[in-house]
């Protein structure tokens, strides 16, 4: 059932479909989001990893990644975009690939667009086909057994033809390289990125292409930006999930419906043992990589009718949790991270701060990571 099944919808009908929601959400029974930090944690046998947009003022290059992941004892460092190589030639790249498994580091790869009718799409590395080929090279050069792209964000949502268009772009350009990603050993993993897909969406997508060669890298931040509740994500992804990048959440009401705030692991109102407990269940084998983003909440004004031109596909059950979520949250208070003489190096120390708080939580209080 989705929450609209037109794109104009009249006023009783928009009021209505707000209140089933609404109704729904109080029936529910909201995971709890006090955490019993005091017990020991078990360790859950799940690799835990560093994604490097949590760091990405320190422009560092790939070496220096290597050497920052291995400093805080995580088994996977997750390189997300292209900026960190000096060089794609193979030879280069199976160098960096050694040096990481000499830290005792599994490397894993990653870029964005390649829907080449997304407001995200950028031709830096050719058309979409082009992008994802040499992503597809380069991940084997590497070592990784993914790759993982993006459609766009919630912008894509209100282009010509909608999100369905996109998606079905995106699908053409995915099998034109299928025989590449087969033959090198190699999955294909779209996020759900920037309010751009609902999990059930990126599900038809990864079934449209095919799942013997296109998987899903989870992101449970992401996932609040489409209204859902990132365990409710999970269910829906989990068995699709070839890698992730995930951050905690702080999800609360406002007049106009609620607000997301990313936050530190630890820090948001997410009920991470149960979340993890599941993703061990459903996800066995795939590595937990951490991407900090914090310092802004973002808006979702579900109560005014305008908003659901984008959304009206969005399952009525899924929106009730996410009211669910929201309406057991509080407005969240930033959290103060070091200040540095100038901007720049304030954001370097405030992402270091976040990433190192992060990955401490996740070892010693998730009992994720093989080595921490």
């Amino acid at each position: 059932m989705c929450l609209m099944s037109t794109q104009h919808t009249s006023r009783r009908d928009f009021l209505k479909t707000v209140s089933t929601a609404t109704a729904a959400a109080a029936a529910l029974a909201p995971a709890a989001f006090a955490q019993n930090d005091q017990a020991a944690p078990r360790k859950s046998g799940i690799k835990l990893g560093l994604d490097n947009f949590a760091v990405r003022a320190m422009k560092w290059k790939a070496p220096q990644l290597i050497d920052y992941a291995a400093q805080l004892k995580t088994d996977s460092l997750f390189i997300t975009d292209f900026a960190p190589f000096e060089k794609f030639d193979d030879d280069y790249l199976r160098d960096l690939r050694k040096m990481a498994a000499d830290k005792g580091l599994q490397i894993q790869l990653g870029s964005w667009s390649i829907c080449p009718t997304s407001t995200r799409f950028k031709k830096d590395w050719g058309t979409a086909e082009e992008h994802l080929a040499l992503g597809i090279r380069m991940a084997k050069a590497l070592g990784s057994s993914v790759f993982r792209v993006v459609l766009g964000s919630a912008e894509d949502r209100s282009t010509p033809g909608g999100i369905s268009a996109r998606i079905a772009d995106t699908v053409k350009v995915l099998k034109s390289q299928r025989g590449k990603a087969i033959d090198a050993g190699v999955k294909v993993a779209v996020e759900n990125h920037a309010g751009d897909m609902h999990s059930t969406e990126l599900v038809r997508l990864i079934e449209e292409a095919g799942k013997d060669y296109v998987g899903a890298n989870i992101d449970s931040g992401n996932a609040c930006w489409t209204l859902e509740d990132p365990l409710q994500n999970l269910e829906h992804l989990g068995p699709y999930v070839a890698t992730s990048s995930l951050r905690d959440s702080a999800v609360w009401e406002y007049e106009d419906g609620a607000k997301v705030q990313w936050t530190a692991m630890g820090d948001g109102y997410m009920d991470l043992k149960t979340y993890f407990k599941r993703f061990a269940e459903l996800c066995p084998g795939v590595p937990v990589h951490i991407e900090t983003i914090s310092g802004f909440a973002r808006p979702l004004p579900y109560l005014k009718a305008d908003f659901w031109k984008s959304y009206s596909t969005l399952p009525v059950t899924d929106f009730a949790k996410f009211v669910a979520l929201a309406k057991k949250g509080k407005p969240f208070t930033t959290v103060k991270n070091p200040q540095g003489a100038t901007r720049e190096e304030t954001e370097q120390l405030s992402q270091k701060a976040e990433i190192e708080r992060s990955i401490k939580y996740c070892q010693q209080v998730l009992g994720l990571g093989l080595r921490g």
